[in-house]
Protein backbone atom coordinates (compact mmCIF):
# COMPACT_ATOMS: atom_id res chain seq x y z
CA UNK A 1 0.00 0.00 0.00
CA UNK A 2 2.93 2.52 1.07
CA UNK A 3 4.61 1.61 -2.54
CA UNK A 4 1.63 2.09 -4.46
CA UNK A 5 1.03 5.57 -2.83
CA UNK A 6 4.68 6.64 -2.98
CA UNK A 7 4.52 5.87 -6.91
CA UNK A 8 0.92 7.78 -7.50
CA UNK A 9 2.54 10.97 -5.44
CA UNK A 10 6.41 10.23 -7.72
CA UNK A 11 3.60 10.20 -10.71
CA UNK A 12 1.79 13.24 -10.07
CA UNK A 13 4.99 15.16 -9.14
CA UNK A 14 6.63 14.35 -12.49
CA UNK A 15 3.53 15.21 -14.50
CA UNK A 16 3.20 18.72 -12.27
CA UNK A 17 7.16 19.20 -12.90
CA UNK A 18 6.76 18.57 -16.86
CA UNK A 19 3.67 20.44 -16.58
CA UNK A 20 4.67 23.65 -15.22
CA UNK A 21 8.27 23.65 -17.01
CA UNK A 22 6.54 24.04 -20.05
CA UNK A 23 5.49 27.47 -19.93
CA UNK A 24 9.53 28.15 -19.68
CA UNK A 25 10.76 30.09 -22.45
CA UNK A 26 14.38 31.89 -23.06
CA UNK A 27 15.96 29.47 -19.84
CA UNK A 28 13.84 30.09 -17.75
CA UNK A 29 14.06 34.08 -18.20
CA UNK A 30 10.59 34.06 -19.62
CA UNK A 31 7.42 32.53 -18.48
CA UNK A 32 3.54 33.09 -19.46
CA UNK A 33 0.29 33.92 -17.32
CA UNK A 34 -3.00 33.21 -18.30
CA UNK A 35 -4.77 36.79 -18.34
CA UNK A 36 -8.28 38.26 -19.52
CA UNK A 37 -5.87 39.78 -21.88
CA UNK A 38 -4.34 36.05 -23.26
CA UNK A 39 -1.37 34.69 -22.71
CA UNK A 40 1.04 37.11 -21.54
CA UNK A 41 4.88 37.12 -21.05
CA UNK A 42 6.41 37.69 -17.89
CA UNK A 43 9.80 37.55 -15.90
CA UNK A 44 10.89 34.87 -13.97
CA UNK A 45 9.26 36.26 -11.09
CA UNK A 46 6.21 36.88 -12.95
CA UNK A 47 6.20 40.20 -13.45
CA UNK A 48 4.53 41.52 -16.78
CA UNK A 49 6.67 41.71 -20.00
CA UNK A 50 6.01 44.67 -22.71
CA UNK A 51 7.17 45.85 -25.91
CA UNK A 52 7.57 49.43 -27.08
CA UNK A 53 6.21 50.91 -30.46
CA UNK A 54 9.61 53.12 -31.07
CA UNK A 55 11.56 50.19 -30.97
CA UNK A 56 12.17 48.16 -34.39
CA UNK A 57 12.37 44.56 -34.69
CA UNK A 58 16.42 43.87 -33.63
CA UNK A 59 17.16 47.38 -31.90
CA UNK A 60 15.70 48.84 -28.81
CA UNK A 61 15.28 52.79 -28.66
CA UNK A 62 14.89 52.52 -25.27
CA UNK A 63 17.60 54.53 -23.31
CA UNK A 64 18.41 56.84 -20.69
CA UNK A 65 15.14 58.24 -18.69
CA UNK A 66 12.94 55.68 -20.52
CA UNK A 67 14.92 52.55 -19.49
CA UNK A 68 14.99 54.08 -15.78
CA UNK A 69 11.42 53.60 -16.18
CA UNK A 70 10.95 50.55 -18.86
CA UNK A 71 13.74 48.56 -16.98
CA UNK A 72 15.09 45.82 -20.00
CA UNK A 73 15.00 42.57 -19.54
CA UNK A 74 18.61 41.65 -19.53
CA UNK A 75 19.74 38.67 -20.52
CA UNK A 76 23.04 36.90 -19.29
CA UNK A 77 26.49 37.47 -21.44
CA UNK A 78 26.03 33.68 -22.48
CA UNK A 79 22.06 33.85 -23.31
CA UNK A 80 20.96 31.94 -26.51
CA UNK A 81 18.55 32.80 -28.34
CA UNK A 82 15.43 29.94 -28.39
CA UNK A 83 12.63 29.98 -31.00
CA UNK A 84 10.96 33.33 -31.38
CA UNK A 85 12.86 34.42 -28.03
CA UNK A 86 15.80 36.34 -29.30
CA UNK A 87 18.82 38.57 -28.39
CA UNK A 88 19.23 42.38 -28.67
CA UNK A 89 22.46 44.10 -28.29
CA UNK A 90 21.64 47.22 -26.20
CA UNK A 91 24.50 50.29 -27.34
CA UNK A 92 27.09 49.38 -24.06
CA UNK A 93 27.05 45.39 -25.66
CA UNK A 94 24.95 44.28 -22.81
CA UNK A 95 22.12 41.90 -24.12
CA UNK A 96 18.02 42.25 -23.74
CA UNK A 97 15.44 39.62 -24.41
CA UNK A 98 12.89 40.13 -27.46
CA UNK A 99 10.27 38.13 -28.61
CA UNK A 100 9.51 38.02 -31.99
CA UNK A 101 12.72 40.11 -32.58
CA UNK A 102 10.95 43.11 -30.35
CA UNK A 103 12.85 44.08 -26.92
CA UNK A 104 11.14 42.97 -23.98
CA UNK A 105 11.01 45.36 -20.71
CA UNK A 106 9.51 45.37 -17.64
CA UNK A 107 7.71 48.43 -15.92
CA UNK A 108 9.12 50.42 -13.00
CA UNK A 109 5.26 51.30 -11.80
CA UNK A 110 4.21 47.58 -11.70
CA UNK A 111 4.63 46.17 -7.99
CA UNK A 112 3.53 42.76 -7.68
CA UNK A 113 3.29 39.85 -10.45
CA UNK A 114 0.57 39.91 -12.52
CA UNK A 115 0.25 43.64 -12.49
CA UNK A 116 -0.26 45.36 -15.93
CA UNK A 117 -0.14 48.88 -15.29
CA UNK A 118 1.94 49.48 -18.34
CA UNK A 119 -0.33 48.37 -20.67
CA UNK A 120 -0.97 51.56 -22.77
CA UNK A 121 0.82 53.87 -22.02
CA UNK A 122 1.63 57.21 -23.64
CA UNK A 123 -0.07 54.76 -26.25
CA UNK A 124 3.37 53.25 -27.03
CA UNK A 125 3.74 50.76 -24.38
CA UNK A 126 1.83 46.95 -25.11
CA UNK A 127 2.02 44.25 -22.61
CA UNK A 128 3.95 41.28 -24.09
CA UNK A 129 1.99 38.47 -25.63
CA UNK A 130 2.89 34.85 -26.58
Amino acid sequence: MLTRSLLAAAAALAFTSTFALADDYAGGAIKTMASDKGEVLTDADGMTLYTFDKDEAGKSNCYDQCAMNWPPLMAAADAAAEGEFTLVERLDGSKQWAHDGMPLYLWKNDQKPGDMTGDGVGGAWHTAMN
